[in-house]
Protein backbone atom coordinates (compact mmCIF):
# COMPACT_ATOMS: atom_id res chain seq x y z
CA UNK A 1 0.00 0.00 0.00
CA UNK A 2 1.45 3.47 -1.01
CA UNK A 3 2.69 5.82 2.28
CA UNK A 4 0.02 8.24 0.65
CA UNK A 5 -3.29 6.13 1.16
CA UNK A 6 -2.09 4.74 4.33
CA UNK A 7 -1.67 8.33 5.87
CA UNK A 8 -5.09 9.05 4.50
CA UNK A 9 -6.82 5.98 6.01
CA UNK A 10 -4.99 6.86 9.52
CA UNK A 11 -6.03 10.51 9.19
CA UNK A 12 -9.85 8.86 8.40
CA UNK A 13 -9.79 6.23 11.49
CA UNK A 14 -8.59 8.83 13.82
CA UNK A 15 -11.12 11.36 12.89
CA UNK A 16 -14.14 8.66 13.49
CA UNK A 17 -15.95 9.28 16.22
CA UNK A 18 -14.65 8.28 19.41
CA UNK A 19 -17.84 7.09 20.51
CA UNK A 20 -17.91 4.66 17.90
CA UNK A 21 -13.91 3.42 18.35
CA UNK A 22 -14.87 2.55 22.27
CA UNK A 23 -11.88 5.49 22.40
CA UNK A 24 -11.37 6.51 26.77
CA UNK A 25 -9.08 9.04 27.79
CA UNK A 26 -6.11 7.32 29.78
CA UNK A 27 -6.46 7.49 33.42
CA UNK A 28 -4.14 9.81 35.27
CA UNK A 29 -4.19 9.42 39.06
CA UNK A 30 -2.70 11.78 40.87
CA UNK A 31 0.24 10.70 42.57
CA UNK A 32 0.63 11.20 46.03
CA UNK A 33 3.22 11.91 47.89
CA UNK A 34 4.69 9.80 50.94
CA UNK A 35 4.24 12.96 53.31
CA UNK A 36 0.46 12.95 52.68
CA UNK A 37 0.58 9.06 52.17
CA UNK A 38 1.74 8.52 55.93
CA UNK A 39 -0.59 11.50 57.39
CA UNK A 40 -4.32 12.01 55.57
CA UNK A 41 -6.84 10.41 53.69
CA UNK A 42 -7.33 10.33 50.04
CA UNK A 43 -7.49 13.08 47.91
CA UNK A 44 -11.12 14.22 46.51
CA UNK A 45 -11.73 13.20 43.27
CA UNK A 46 -15.13 13.73 41.73
CA UNK A 47 -16.58 10.66 40.33
CA UNK A 48 -17.81 12.56 37.14
CA UNK A 49 -14.30 14.38 36.12
CA UNK A 50 -11.41 11.63 37.21
CA UNK A 51 -8.09 12.60 35.85
CA UNK A 52 -6.81 11.87 32.97
CA UNK A 53 -3.77 12.48 30.75
CA UNK A 54 -5.68 14.45 27.90
CA UNK A 55 -8.09 16.05 30.90
CA UNK A 56 -5.07 17.58 32.49
CA UNK A 57 -3.40 18.66 29.19
CA UNK A 58 -6.28 20.54 27.88
CA UNK A 59 -6.44 21.50 31.55
CA UNK A 60 -2.79 23.06 31.48
CA UNK A 61 -3.05 25.09 28.15
CA UNK A 62 -7.02 26.38 29.41
CA UNK A 63 -5.21 27.87 32.83
CA UNK A 64 -2.28 29.83 31.01
CA UNK A 65 -4.40 30.79 27.89
CA UNK A 66 -5.94 34.03 27.81
CA UNK A 67 -8.35 33.38 25.42
CA UNK A 68 -10.88 33.11 28.25
CA UNK A 69 -10.67 36.93 29.45
CA UNK A 70 -12.95 39.63 27.83
CA UNK A 71 -10.11 40.94 25.90
CA UNK A 72 -7.45 38.21 25.26
CA UNK A 73 -5.22 40.11 27.96
CA UNK A 74 -5.41 38.12 30.89
CA UNK A 75 -5.33 34.37 32.03
CA UNK A 76 -6.25 31.63 35.30
CA UNK A 77 -1.92 32.38 35.66
CA UNK A 78 -2.19 35.77 35.48
CA UNK A 79 -3.41 35.93 39.19
CA UNK A 80 -2.15 32.85 39.98
CA UNK A 81 1.62 32.69 38.54
CA UNK A 82 3.85 29.09 38.92
CA UNK A 83 6.35 31.43 40.89
CA UNK A 84 4.30 32.66 43.54
CA UNK A 85 3.40 29.50 44.53
CA UNK A 86 0.23 30.18 42.06
CA UNK A 87 -1.08 33.20 44.15
CA UNK A 88 0.24 36.87 43.18
CA UNK A 89 2.62 39.51 44.91
CA UNK A 90 -0.06 42.27 44.82
CA UNK A 91 -2.46 42.83 47.81
CA UNK A 92 -5.16 42.62 45.66
CA UNK A 93 -5.54 41.54 41.96
CA UNK A 94 -6.39 43.91 39.01
CA UNK A 95 -8.69 42.95 36.44
CA UNK A 96 -8.88 42.94 32.67
CA UNK A 97 -10.38 46.75 32.90
CA UNK A 98 -7.43 47.65 35.46
CA UNK A 99 -9.66 47.75 38.15
CA UNK A 100 -8.89 46.30 41.56
CA UNK A 101 -10.88 43.88 44.03
CA UNK A 102 -10.80 43.68 47.50
CA UNK A 103 -8.99 40.02 47.62
CA UNK A 104 -5.64 38.89 47.62
CA UNK A 105 -5.15 35.92 44.92
CA UNK A 106 -4.87 32.87 46.98
CA UNK A 107 -2.00 29.61 46.75
CA UNK A 108 -2.90 27.08 44.59
CA UNK A 109 -1.84 24.24 45.71
CA UNK A 110 -2.80 20.66 47.11
CA UNK A 111 -6.15 21.91 46.27
CA UNK A 112 -7.46 17.25 46.24
CA UNK A 113 -7.23 17.71 50.05
CA UNK A 114 -9.87 20.62 50.61
CA UNK A 115 -11.94 17.73 52.81
CA UNK A 116 -14.19 21.28 53.57
CA UNK A 117 -14.98 21.31 49.02
CA UNK A 118 -15.89 25.25 49.92
CA UNK A 119 -13.15 27.35 48.14
CA UNK A 120 -12.43 30.47 47.69
CA UNK A 121 -11.80 32.65 50.88
CA UNK A 122 -15.18 33.17 51.47
CA UNK A 123 -16.60 29.52 50.90
CA UNK A 124 -18.46 30.91 47.32
CA UNK A 125 -17.48 28.13 45.76
CA UNK A 126 -18.62 24.07 46.66
CA UNK A 127 -16.52 22.50 44.38
CA UNK A 128 -12.88 23.32 42.31
CA UNK A 129 -14.60 23.22 38.96
CA UNK A 130 -17.24 25.96 39.97
CA UNK A 131 -14.78 27.58 41.79
CA UNK A 132 -13.27 27.96 38.16
CA UNK A 133 -16.38 29.28 36.87
CA UNK A 134 -16.64 32.34 38.42
CA UNK A 135 -13.29 34.36 37.81
CA UNK A 136 -14.35 34.43 33.68
CA UNK A 137 -17.27 36.72 34.21
CA UNK A 138 -16.25 38.59 37.01
CA UNK A 139 -16.01 41.98 36.17
CA UNK A 140 -13.49 42.77 38.11
CA UNK A 141 -11.73 39.76 37.04
CA UNK A 142 -11.30 38.11 33.40
CA UNK A 143 -14.57 40.10 32.61
CA UNK A 144 -15.74 38.07 29.68
CA UNK A 145 -18.87 36.01 28.84
CA UNK A 146 -19.02 32.16 29.10
CA UNK A 147 -21.33 31.73 26.18
CA UNK A 148 -18.32 34.10 24.70
CA UNK A 149 -15.25 32.01 25.50
CA UNK A 150 -17.40 28.90 24.45
CA UNK A 151 -17.98 30.24 20.98
CA UNK A 152 -13.98 31.61 20.81
CA UNK A 153 -13.26 27.50 22.24
CA UNK A 154 -15.24 26.16 19.57
CA UNK A 155 -13.80 28.21 16.86
CA UNK A 156 -10.35 27.85 17.94
CA UNK A 157 -7.91 25.30 15.20
CA UNK A 158 -6.61 23.41 18.35
CA UNK A 159 -9.01 22.88 20.90
CA UNK A 160 -12.12 20.89 19.22
CA UNK A 161 -9.79 17.87 19.07
CA UNK A 162 -8.25 18.75 22.64
CA UNK A 163 -11.98 18.70 24.49
CA UNK A 164 -12.43 15.36 21.64
CA UNK A 165 -9.12 13.60 23.36
CA UNK A 166 -10.10 14.74 26.51
CA UNK A 167 -14.32 14.06 27.26
CA UNK A 168 -15.18 12.07 24.20
CA UNK A 169 -16.49 14.62 22.32
CA UNK A 170 -16.05 18.02 20.66
CA UNK A 171 -18.64 20.46 21.60
CA UNK A 172 -17.23 22.67 24.15
CA UNK A 173 -19.13 23.70 26.81
CA UNK A 174 -18.61 25.85 30.22
CA UNK A 175 -19.00 22.51 31.93
CA UNK A 176 -16.01 20.55 30.57
CA UNK A 177 -13.69 23.74 30.30
CA UNK A 178 -13.85 24.09 34.08
CA UNK A 179 -13.53 20.38 34.27
CA UNK A 180 -10.57 20.08 32.50
CA UNK A 181 -9.15 23.24 34.57
CA UNK A 182 -9.87 21.22 37.44
CA UNK A 183 -7.84 18.53 36.86
CA UNK A 184 -4.60 20.53 36.02
CA UNK A 185 -5.30 21.99 39.43
CA UNK A 186 -5.74 18.86 41.30
CA UNK A 187 -2.00 17.77 40.09
CA UNK A 188 -0.49 21.04 41.84
CA UNK A 189 0.97 19.39 44.80
CA UNK A 190 3.64 20.60 47.12
CA UNK A 191 5.01 18.16 49.25
CA UNK A 192 8.80 18.57 49.00
CA UNK A 193 9.50 21.38 51.55
CA UNK A 194 12.42 21.09 54.35
CA UNK A 195 10.01 20.36 57.14
CA UNK A 196 8.28 17.29 54.63
CA UNK A 197 11.80 15.96 54.39
CA UNK A 198 12.68 16.50 57.94
CA UNK A 199 9.59 14.63 58.53
CA UNK A 200 10.63 11.79 56.32
CA UNK A 201 14.32 11.63 58.08
CA UNK A 202 15.77 12.85 55.40
CA UNK A 203 16.87 16.40 56.31
CA UNK A 204 17.78 18.56 59.96
CA UNK A 205 16.28 21.08 61.13
CA UNK A 206 18.33 23.98 63.17
CA UNK A 207 18.31 24.54 66.90
CA UNK A 208 16.14 28.01 66.48
CA UNK A 209 13.66 26.22 63.66
CA UNK A 210 12.99 23.36 66.32
CA UNK A 211 12.28 26.27 68.69
CA UNK A 212 9.86 27.60 66.36
CA UNK A 213 8.33 24.41 65.54
CA UNK A 214 7.82 24.08 69.94
CA UNK A 215 6.58 27.57 69.83
CA UNK A 216 3.66 26.84 66.95
CA UNK A 217 2.52 23.80 68.77
CA UNK A 218 2.38 25.35 72.65
CA UNK A 219 -0.49 26.48 73.55
CA UNK A 220 0.48 29.01 76.28
CA UNK A 221 3.07 30.46 73.65
CA UNK A 222 2.41 30.64 69.35
CA UNK A 223 -1.04 28.57 69.85
CA UNK A 224 -0.89 28.42 65.73
CA UNK A 225 -1.92 24.76 65.34
CA UNK A 226 -5.95 24.82 66.01
CA UNK A 227 -6.81 26.50 62.35
CA UNK A 228 -3.01 25.61 60.74
CA UNK A 229 -2.25 21.94 62.00
CA UNK A 230 0.79 20.45 63.09
CA UNK A 231 3.19 17.70 61.65
CA UNK A 232 0.45 15.22 61.29
CA UNK A 233 -1.83 17.31 58.93
CA UNK A 234 1.33 18.32 56.20
CA UNK A 235 -1.73 20.30 54.33
CA UNK A 236 -0.97 23.17 57.28
CA UNK A 237 -4.76 24.51 57.06
CA UNK A 238 -7.79 23.43 58.46
CA UNK A 239 -9.79 24.18 55.44
CA UNK A 240 -12.37 25.84 57.97
CA UNK A 241 -13.92 29.82 58.25
CA UNK A 242 -12.01 31.73 61.15
CA UNK A 243 -12.32 34.92 62.44
CA UNK A 244 -9.11 36.12 63.44
CA UNK A 245 -9.24 38.96 64.61
CA UNK A 246 -8.46 41.59 61.96
CA UNK A 247 -10.73 43.93 62.36
CA UNK A 248 -13.38 45.55 64.87
CA UNK A 249 -15.86 46.24 62.62
CA UNK A 250 -16.36 44.96 58.92
CA UNK A 251 -16.25 45.91 55.58
CA UNK A 252 -15.83 42.22 54.08
CA UNK A 253 -18.44 39.94 55.88
CA UNK A 254 -16.48 37.10 54.44
CA UNK A 255 -18.38 33.77 54.86
CA UNK A 256 -21.53 35.66 56.61
CA UNK A 257 -22.09 37.16 53.10
CA UNK A 258 -22.08 33.63 51.31
CA UNK A 259 -24.17 32.27 54.67
CA UNK A 260 -26.31 34.92 55.85
CA UNK A 261 -25.18 34.33 59.15
CA UNK A 262 -24.85 37.23 61.22
CA UNK A 263 -22.17 34.38 63.45
CA UNK A 264 -20.33 34.05 60.17
CA UNK A 265 -19.04 37.50 59.66
CA UNK A 266 -15.43 38.52 59.51
CA UNK A 267 -14.70 34.43 59.03
CA UNK A 268 -12.77 33.74 56.32
CA UNK A 269 -10.61 30.43 54.79
CA UNK A 270 -6.99 29.45 57.03
CA UNK A 271 -4.54 29.38 54.22
CA UNK A 272 -2.13 27.27 53.90
CA UNK A 273 1.10 27.74 55.49
CA UNK A 274 2.99 26.19 52.98
CA UNK A 275 5.20 28.26 50.79
CA UNK A 276 5.26 31.53 52.75
CA UNK A 277 8.35 32.32 51.47
CA UNK A 278 6.79 33.18 47.92
CA UNK A 279 3.24 33.64 48.48
CA UNK A 280 3.44 37.47 50.32
CA UNK A 281 1.61 39.68 50.91
CA UNK A 282 -1.18 38.02 53.60
CA UNK A 283 -4.33 37.77 55.00
CA UNK A 284 -7.29 37.79 52.52
CA UNK A 285 -6.98 41.61 51.87
CA UNK A 286 -2.94 41.21 50.90
CA UNK A 287 -2.79 44.14 54.27
CA UNK A 288 0.16 42.55 55.93
CA UNK A 289 3.18 42.84 53.51
CA UNK A 290 5.67 40.31 55.22
CA UNK A 291 5.58 37.28 57.34
CA UNK A 292 6.64 39.67 60.33
CA UNK A 293 3.71 41.27 60.46
CA UNK A 294 1.67 38.80 60.32
CA UNK A 295 3.80 37.29 63.60
CA UNK A 296 2.95 40.58 65.31
CA UNK A 297 -0.93 40.63 64.62
CA UNK A 298 -1.16 37.32 66.38
CA UNK A 299 1.30 38.67 68.88
CA UNK A 300 -0.25 41.87 69.73
CA UNK A 301 -2.39 43.00 67.27
CA UNK A 302 -5.81 41.33 67.95
CA UNK A 303 -8.93 43.02 67.37
CA UNK A 304 -12.23 41.84 69.08
CA UNK A 305 -15.36 41.56 67.51
CA UNK A 306 -18.84 39.90 68.18
CA UNK A 307 -17.70 37.26 66.03
CA UNK A 308 -13.85 36.44 66.85
CA UNK A 309 -12.85 33.06 66.95
CA UNK A 310 -12.89 31.38 70.31
CA UNK A 311 -9.19 30.13 69.50
CA UNK A 312 -8.00 33.63 70.02
CA UNK A 313 -7.96 32.92 73.58
CA UNK A 314 -6.01 35.93 74.16
CA UNK A 315 -7.65 38.42 72.65
CA UNK A 316 -8.28 40.45 75.80
CA UNK A 317 -4.29 40.73 76.16
CA UNK A 318 -4.34 41.53 72.13
CA UNK A 319 -2.19 38.52 71.27
CA UNK A 320 0.12 36.14 72.13
CA UNK A 321 2.49 38.27 73.23
CA UNK A 322 5.58 36.67 72.29
CA UNK A 323 9.11 38.02 72.68
CA UNK A 324 11.27 38.65 69.42
CA UNK A 325 13.46 35.57 69.90
CA UNK A 326 10.15 33.91 69.74
CA UNK A 327 8.94 35.62 66.91
CA UNK A 328 12.22 35.19 65.23
CA UNK A 329 12.15 31.81 65.75
CA UNK A 330 8.92 31.02 64.76
CA UNK A 331 9.31 32.95 61.43
CA UNK A 332 12.56 30.37 61.10
CA UNK A 333 10.35 27.55 61.33
CA UNK A 334 7.40 28.95 59.12
CA UNK A 335 9.92 29.34 56.51
CA UNK A 336 10.53 25.38 56.25
CA UNK A 337 7.38 24.76 55.09
CA UNK A 338 8.31 26.31 51.82
CA UNK A 339 8.71 23.89 48.51
CA UNK A 340 11.55 25.49 46.16
CA UNK A 341 10.95 22.55 44.09
CA UNK A 342 6.89 23.37 43.62
CA UNK A 343 7.51 27.28 41.61
CA UNK A 344 10.24 25.03 39.62
CA UNK A 345 8.10 22.05 38.70
CA UNK A 346 8.27 22.15 34.62
CA UNK A 347 4.71 20.25 34.86
CA UNK A 348 3.44 23.53 36.30
CA UNK A 349 5.06 25.79 34.09
CA UNK A 350 3.47 27.41 30.84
Amino acid sequence: MKKGLLLIIIMLCFSCSSEDSGYQPTSLPLDIPEIFSNNIIAPIIPTDNPQTIEGLALGKKLFFDKILSADGTQSCATCHSPQSAFSENLPTSVGIDGISGSRNAMPLFNLAWNYGERFNWDGSALSLERQAEEPVENPIELHSNWDNVVDRLQNHPEYPELFQLAFNTSTITKELTTKAIAQFERTLISANSKFDRYSLGQASLTPQELNGLDIFLREDKGDCFHCHGNPNNPLWTDNDFHNNGLDATFTDLGLGTITGDPNDNGKFRSPSLRNLAYSAPYMHDGRFATLDEVINHYSEGLQNSPTIDPLMKKINQGGVQLSAQDKADLKSFLLTLSDPSFLNNPDFQN
